[in-house]
């Protein structure tokens, strides 16, 4: 059930974005922030590796009030509650069924960004009957055999607490290929260093221990690729990858944007989602032959 009512944050513009904290069936909290109208649109953005809903501080006020945008933080991350294991994509997504029963949400467009964008795909795997459409940013396929997401390993797998804010924020730059405004950057790497050394390490190993890119043809539903062409971490191959195999997916490219591109562009993004959502509650939505 959640824990009182969302209280918004700030003054002026940011006063409609609404904060709260669900507390899940097993006692897991996880905070969250949400903007538009109570009967809009459900979106559901789903943050990367280490960040929180913070990720979408920049993109959440450009959505129309027709859009219920709503961000979680995941288990582990920012001021949500620590579990000392469970960082698997079916982990995230187990816990995503538990937080749209405590909001009150039947069925959402999932929109995910890198770690965010697998854990959605788990999640159209699992609960296909709450997803209406799917948004994968930065995404992949699997991350198994990745040259750069290797290289994170090696050095992740050796990080202790207090987690060195000179790596995070080295991390957090190698996502950019167009950094935004000094002040955004850091608070996004203050976020990250909210996220202890067990949790750096369980994710990223869950995230190249699962490899689901086998089932993901069984993903019947509109899907929306988002990327952009000077991401460092998952090139074209992978969108290549997806477009593949989800059976009704279609490319957006960004050119000139990395990896964090909803960081980069977050009204073009918000945008994009936004008629995306819209177009696939109207339907029919097409299907690829």
């Amino acid at each position: 059930m959640p824990s009182g009512a969302p209280a918004p944050e700030g003054s002026g513009r940011a006063a409609v974005t609404r904060l709260g904290v669900v507390v899940l069936s097993d006692g897991l909290l996880l905070p969250y922030a949400e903007r538009g109208e109570a009967g809009g649109l459900p979106v559901i953005l789903l943050h990367g590796y280490t960040d929180t809903w913070r990720s979408f501080h920049g993109v959440l006020p450009h959505f129309p009030p027709t859009i219920r945008a709503i961000a979680p933080t995941q288990r582990g991350h920012g001021e949500a509650g620590r579990p000392a294991a469970g960082y698997r994509p079916r982990d995230f997504a187990d816990d995503l069924a538990g937080f749209m029963d405590a909001r009150g949400i039947d069925r959402a467009v999932i929109a995910g960004h890198s770690m965010g964008s697998a854990i959605a795909q788990r999640f159209a795997l699992d609960h296909p009957d709450r997803v209406d459409g799917l948004v994968l940013a930065g995404s992949f396929a699997t991350a198994r055999g990745n040259p750069e997401v290797a290289m994170l390993w090696g050095d992740v797998a050796k990080l202790d607490d207090p987690v060195d804010p000179d790596f995070v924020r080295a991390f957090q730059e190698a996502t950019l290929a167009r950094p935004p405004a000094p002040d955004f950057l850091d608070m996004v790497v203050d976020e990250s260093l909210r996220t202890p050394a067990l949790v750096w390490r369980a994710a990223l190993e869950g995230l190249l221990q699962a490899d689901h890119s086998a089932e993901l043809a069984r993903i019947d539903k509109p899907c929306l690729v988002v990327w952009g062409d000077r991401d460092g971490f998952f090139p074209r191959a992978d969108q290549d990858a997806l477009l593949s195999a989800i059976p009704h997916a279609q490319l957006l490219v960004y050119e000139g944007a990395g990896h964090g591109l909803h960081w980069e562009e977050p009204e073009r993004f918000a945008r994009n989602v936004s008629a995306f959502a819209e177009t696939v509650s109207a339907g029919p939505w097409p299907r690829s032959a």
